[in-house]
């Protein structure tokens, strides 16, 4: 750190178990991983405005970026202004640089590899959302980053424990990385809205608890109800396209969950959602104005809450209770297995928690998969049966894919 800043007084919000792999001198490889709220990529991007403040070239890449709002970009900006050392950068549309020659870019490996490849003078490279990055890109990205004493720094919430961050950074002993499991528990930083979120996935689904915040692997992958359906990526969604919505109450401290969605040759696409625990009834009239065009669409909610169905009426929302009978939670899993795939769009963080973890129940004792849902993450599943009520009730809605 430059000797004109050093008696400034910077606020680090860094768990005190990511600060030896932080501090750990001579390591190529940096690595926290563990599960979701535990700081890890908090503890990064404050770490790295301080290495921005002297004359390296950094990169933040991940597996897929289609546009500056896909990276880390929007997480440094609120480090940097954090840390009060405002003056000392510049920000621009799509980098961020330095008063002292450094640069931080921000990069997609699959869809720039010519790019990537370019970028051999690169001193620090952190892989955010590791995870999803495939082995062909690591074979690209490692020889890149050759610069003397350069650094690849790697954060990821553990999915796969075949997967190939997982075998190369967490499965193997390196003498040249520094490495951490980080969780919620060790950040003194973990905001409410996500401890209330973290005691329900506990109180409720324990294996969804232990993979989600406290980043152990998935250890029911046959059970998973969606296993090879649900995919996360970013698209547009069509301007003259039919709109389903469909609304989950929550119980108590369960997640209350509107959702918008499309169905385009054979995919259901998920583009939108409100997703929130502890949501008071005064609350839900700003929350279903969240999601676009609530106003304007017929939305189908669970018909267990017929007074909060008609206050919500009373506020404006064409909102109907749905039609529930014997086998409709069956019916409804296979009409959505039915689709060619589930597109989650990024932003949509509850469905894609719930999607991926949704599970059938396992006999206690054999541990055979049994064909009944399990509770727990059935909230977006439930949210699309009910949208697409109308849809699952036709006996020919096979070839009624718009």
């Amino acid at each position: 750190m430059s000797t004109m800043i050093s008696d400034l007084p910077i606020n680090l919000y860094i768990p005190e178990k990511a600060l030896p792999v932080l501090e750990e001198p001579s390591k190529r490889y940096r690595i926290l991983y563990g599960g979701r709220g535990s700081g890890k990529s908090t503890s990064f991007a404050h770490w790295l405005i301080i290495k921005a403040l002297s004359n390296k070239r950094i990169l933040c890449c991940r597996e897929l970026q289609n546009s500056i709002r896909d990276s880390v970009y929007k997480l440094l900006c609120d480090c940097i202004v954090r840390m009060g050392l405002q003056d000392f950068f510049t920000i621009t549309q799509d980098s961020i640089k330095s008063r002292y020659g450094a640069e931080i870019i921000f990069k997609g490996i699959r869809n720039n590899i010519s790019t990537i490849r370019s970028l051999e003078g690169t001193n620090i490279a952190w892989v955010e959302e590791a995870e999803r990055v495939s082995e062909d890109s690591w074979n690209i990205l490692i020889p890149t980053i050759r610069e003397e004493n350069s650094e690849i720094w790697i954060s990821f919430n553990p999915e796969d424990e075949n997967s190939p961050v997982y075998k190369r950074f967490v499965l193997t002993d390196r003498e040249d990385a520094a490495k951490a499991m980080v969780n919620y528990y060790d950040n003194i930083c973990f905001p409410e809205v996500l401890r209330r979120e973290m005691e329900y996935d506990k109180r409720v689904d324990y294996e969804k608890y232990l993979h989600v915040w406290e980043g152990q692997v998935k250890s029911y992958g046959d059970s998973c109800i969606f296993k090879g359906k649900i995919s996360v990526e970013e698209f547009c969604t069509p301007e003259d396209v039919r709109l389903f919505f469909g609304a989950d109450w929550g119980f108590s401290n369960d997640p209350t969950v509107l959702g918008r969605m499309f169905i385009k040759d054979g995919v259901l696409f998920i583009d939108h959602e409100f997703y929130g625990v502890g949501v008071e009834i005064t609350e839900l009239e700003q929350a279903f104005d969240s999601v676009p065009s609530s106003r304007k669409w017929k939305i189908i909610a669970d018909s267990e809450r017929p007074d909060t169905i008609s206050f919500m009426r009373s506020k404006g929302f064409n909102i109907l209770g749905a039609k529930k009978g014997k086998g409709s939670v069956e019916d409804g899993i296979q009409f959505l297995r039915g689709f060619e795939k589930i597109v989650i769009h990024p932003r949509c963080r509850g469905a894609v928690d719930n999607f991926s973890n949704y599970k059938w129940k396992q006999d206690k004792v054999t541990n055979e998969v049994l064909p009944i849902p399990a509770d727990g993450s059935d909230h977006w599943p439930d949210t699309a049966r009910y949208a697409l009520e109308d849809y699952i009730k036709a006996k020919d809605y096979k070839v009624r894919w718009v």
